[in-house]
């Protein structure tokens, strides 16, 4: 499913996806920076614990080339660094797929085999995974906890709900991409000659193909979601890369998809930021 993810992502669901997944990595010098140190696409773990300040320290450098929209820019690397010592030290999150995200967004990587595919879609989950700690940690009252996604499965029970979250952030995307009506015919083939060109088998080509021609399933969506607000907040920012929200339906589609997740105003308006959207 990460493979399909990181097909998905490297195809774009809408003319506005790449862009807003720039923003949400800081954009500009600090994603050439996260492209460079991290691996840009090698898939490799930045183990970051012998360096001066640490991941943060590391990528203060490029704090002040950030892109002009509103994502975490500069704080990405404070971002990671809390996440980091939350869960026992930088070496526990998946910078690895940060970094071949990066890549692939520089244009560092054509043809990509499986493997990376894979990273691709690991450093989607990743990256939501931040847009929703950052968004979700200045809750009064409430600890901040880093979703899995962003810190890296340590059991094959962990990996097996990440995976889980994997579909469901794909089928977030779909849905959100159904809000002003179905995905035509045009759009489908679009979409399909993409993630083809990416290298995704004709199995997996078929379920992207049923999943987008589904009525939309945002109950199931939610339902999902109930109780865990990382994951509520993933699926909302996994929406807003997939559309452009220029019509009434889809800003509606949004609005009710937010109180059905449980997610404040302020947790939603912070990952708008993010990913470039005021």
């Amino acid at each position: 499913m990460q493979d399909l993810l990181g097909s998905l992502a490297q195809s774009g669901m809408s003319r506005s996806s790449g862009a807003r997944l720039r923003n949400s990595l800081g954009g500009g010098g600090l994603l050439d920076s996260l492209s460079g140190m991290l691996g840009g696409g090698s898939g490799e773990s930045f183990q970051g614990s012998g360096q001066p300040g640490g991941l943060g320290g590391m990528l203060g450098g490029a704090s002040g080339r950030t892109s002009q929209g509103g994502g975490m820019g500069g704080a990405l690397g404070n971002i990671l660094n809390e996440a980091g010592r939350l869960v026992g030290g930088n070496q526990n999150l998946a910078i690895g797929g940060l970094g071949a995200l990066a890549g692939a967004l520089m244009g560092s990587r054509r043809g990509l085999g499986g493997a990376l595919r894979g990273g691709l879609g690991g450093g989607v989950m990743a990256v939501l995974g931040a847009m929703a700690f950052q968004a979700l940690k200045a809750r009064a009252g409430q600890s901040a906890r880093v979703p899995l996604g962003l810190a890296s499965p340590k059991t094959e029970e962990e990996q097996a709900e990440l995976e889980r979250n994997s579909e469901l952030v794909l089928k977030a995307m779909i849905n959100a991409a159904k809000a002003d009506g179905q995905i035509d015919d045009d759009e489908i083939r679009r979409i399909l000659g993409q993630v083809e060109k990416s290298g995704a088998d004709p199995e997996a080509r078929e379920f992207l193909r049923a999943e987008m021609q589904k009525p939309m399933e945002t109950e199931a969506l939610v339902a999902a979601a109930r109780g865990k607000p990382e994951l509520a907040a993933q699926l909302y920012g996994a929406s807003l890369l997939a559309i452009e929200v220029d019509t009434p339906a889809e800003k509606e589609y949004l609005e009710k998809l937010a109180a059905a997740l449980g997610l404040e105003p302020e947790v939603t308006q912070r990952i708008h930021q993010t990913v470039g959207l005021q």
